[in-house]
């Protein structure tokens, strides 16, 4: 789950990392109301879960609590790479003397940390690493020992930090840490940390991604955190039933049992879509190990209630759970659906009692399934059914 930045910046102030004051608002009214409490030069910054704000007019700069009402005005409802600004925090200004990057990020290729640091900041790490890539210094950090006081000073003299400033952004690298681990997060990153005219290290900017398995299990009042205006209803269904779900941009609706299975699904449908009209895959939906009849009409609910889908290829490779259980769980969970269920399903089954599971879905004869006998025939023929 990533946060939006007011959220960051209250997790920030949470584990003691320096941040401004903020107050959000969701109107121009509060904003000028919020400008006025705070005092002095304030910044209006767009509330959204996308980068690029201020290249957008996402963020402005008000000397006046009239120039917040019009900053707010004027950000409120901006459409920023198909993100909507429904929300905006009002900051206390500060006067920025130099600006600098720390991120600590969960590094899945080598089962560990990594942290990301340099002392230019403000600009688009992305740019930064591909135009100077020698800048931005990637030290690794052991899950076991963590970011302490001298790890956080390697880190700070990698990126380039002399030794008076190094010491003073090291503290704040161990605070940010600390939010790191103790909220379970994958990403904690500051664009940018800065140094204002006083001295003083600020962080400036906050994103923060959550680890939804560490909020289910050691972080219940993450839940609270979950913008569920903002969720896709499908998404936030499936969410519900307990389906590993995400939606894409396609025709095709996928089902299968294991994240490996249903990613080559999509890539078999992808292409098979380019002899069809370039139709595509709708969604990602593992269904894991169970194929009950509770556990697909959930998923079949789901995805029938896509309005893009046109076609649904099931792709269950029978294992512990059999293929005649799962042959069984799709036809009851068309008779669960009923009336509900009017699009074309290719099923292709294979693995444990493979003959026995298609023997089932012949038997039933139910007009909307289409059995194939490979993972490609399928693809093919929910490609073709879904561009008729």
């Amino acid at each position: 789950m990533d946060l939006y930045e007011y959220q960051a910046r209250d997790l920030f102030e949470k584990y003691e990392v320096p941040v401004l004051a903020g107050i959000i608002a969701d109107t121009p009214e509060e904003a000028k109301a919020a400008a006025e409490k705070l005092g002095g030069v304030v910044v209006v910054k767009a509330q959204v879960k996308v980068g690029g704000r201020g290249k957008a007019g996402g963020v402005k700069v008000a000397k006046t609590p009239d120039d917040a009402y019009e900053a707010a005005k004027a950000i409120l409802g901006l459409d920023i790479k198909g993100h909507v600004v429904k929300r905006v925090m009002v900051a206390a200004g500060a006067q920025i003397e130099k600006e600098f990057y720390f991120s600590v990020l969960l590094d899945r290729s080598n089962r560990s940390y990594l942290s990301l640091c340099s002392v230019e900041g403000g600009m688009e790490i992305e740019e930064l690493a591909v135009e100077r890539p020698d800048a931005l210094a990637k030290i690794e950090v052991d899950p076991l020992t963590g970011i302490d006081a001298a790890k956080a000073l390697e880190i700070a003299k990698a990126g380039g930090f002399d030794d008076e400033l190094a010491p003073k952004v090291a503290d704040v690298f161990v605070k940010l840490y600390n939010v790191y681990t103790g909220e379970g997060a994958t990403l904690v990153e500051v664009n940018p940390l800065i140094q204002d005219a006083s001295g003083n290290i600020l962080a400036l900017d906050g994103k923060v991604s959550l680890d939804d398995n560490a909020s289910e299990v050691r972080h219940p009042e993450h839940e609270e955190l979950e913008d569920k205006d903002a969720a896709d209803p499908l998404e936030a269904k499936a969410k519900a039933s307990g389906l590993n779900y995400v939606k894409l941009d396609g025709q095709v609706g996928i089902i299968g049992n294991g994240a490996g299975l249903v990613m080559s699904t999509l890539d078999v449908v992808a292409y098979a879509g380019e002899n069809h009209g370039g139709v595509k895959p709708a969604n990602f939906l593992d269904i894991g190990g169970g194929a009950s009849a509770t556990v697909m009409a959930a998923g079949l609910d789901v995805i029938l209630g896509d309005e893009q889908v046109k076609s649904v290829f099931v792709n269950v490779f029978g294992g512990i759970t059999s293929c005649v259980a799962v042959a069984e769980g799709i036809v009851k969970a068309l008779e669960i659906l009923g009336d509900a269920a009017t699009k074309p399903l290719v099923v292709r089954l294979d693995g444990n009692q493979v003959d026995e599971g298609r023997a089932i879905l012949a038997a039933a004869n139910n007009p909307l399934v289409t059995l194939a006998s490979s993972m490609d025939e399928g693809a093919d023929k929910a490609a073709e059914l879904a561009n008729a």
